[in-house]
């Protein structure tokens, strides 16, 4: 991303430092930006997705929503979690709380010129589904702790949340959560028994 913007970070200090000062200076200009041109695209949800704060993936996420629509940005997402590294689906994870962030006029076009919502930018029940969809099944097959227990923490408890064609994955991600060795995904299986109840 930096280099698509011309921008460095020559100052001493750590890995760590310096990426943070440059996820910093490279901010300014996607934020102040009414419109990312296409080519921006793969690379803003690639420093989405290896950004490792929770807080700062966001700096990404919210100019590709504007310039890309959420639906787009959502899709990707789901992409990562299905066919990433491990890094890759944490940093999925982690951008996907930010996809349900309000989109404001004038600045995306997701809002037509008179301030309408322009619905083809809007999120779908269908990458909404493929969301719920991949995430029970990289669950069932991550060994990760921490992406297990991600994963869970963003799934509803109540399987009426989910389309009919998921219940049995849905009934599968239960089965597995109530015999975790993890206690918060047990917890998640716990809640979902009480919303039955």
């Amino acid at each position: 991303m930096a280099r698509l913007l011309g921008i460095s970070d020559e100052a001493p200090g750590s890995d760590k430092a310096r990426a943070r000062r440059l996820a910093g200076r490279v901010r300014k200009p996607l934020r102040e930006s009414t419109r990312l041109p296409e080519e921006f695209f793969v690379p803003v949800m690639a420093a989405a997705v290896a950004d490792p704060d929770p807080s700062f993936c966001g700096w990404f996420v919210e100019p590709a929503l504007h310039s890309f629509g959420r639906s787009r940005v959502q899709a990707a997402l789901v992409e990562y979690l299905r066919s990433g590294t491990d890094a890759e689906r944490a940093g999925a994870l982690r951008a996907w709380y930010w996809t349900g962030m309000p989109l404001r006029a004038p600045r995306s076009p997701a809002h037509e010129p008179h301030g309408t919502r322009a619905s083809a930018q809007d999120a779908s029940q269908d990458v909404w589904e493929a969301w719920l969809e991949v995430s029970m099944q990289v669950f069932a097959e991550a060994t990760d702790t921490w992406i297990r227990y991600r994963i869970l923490l963003m799934l509803p408890v109540s399987r009426e949340s989910y389309p009919p064609r998921l219940h049995d994955l849905f009934e599968r991600t239960l089965s597995i959560a109530r015999t975790d060795s993890d206690e918060d995904n047990r917890r998640w299986a716990r809640a979902v028994d009480r919303a039955r109840s």
